[in-house]
């Protein structure tokens, strides 16, 4: 019975931490093409900038908001 509980407790500790990364929305820039978008994982690419002093947003909605207030975003 411990086995089964130890087996449950280890999958949920190493699934619940990709659920909550989810959750994270960026406004990136492409300085190639000076277009904003909203991603839904952090930036890796070297052409990609986050907008805004690396801010992260809660809900997909928040991030759309903040764009279209977001100077750079709007002198498109």
């Amino acid at each position: 019975m411990h086995k089964i509980l130890l087996a449950g407790a280890l999958v949920a500790g190493f699934t619940l931490p990709s659920f909550a990364q989810g959750t994270s929305y960026y406004i990136v820039r492409d300085t190639t093409t000076k277009k904003c978008t909203i991603m839904h994982e952090k930036p890796t690419a070297s052409t990609m900038t986050i907008v805004d002093g690396n801010k992260v947003y809660k809900t997909e909605s928040e991030a759309q908001g903040a764009m279209k207030t977001t100077k750079v975003c709007t002198e498109q």
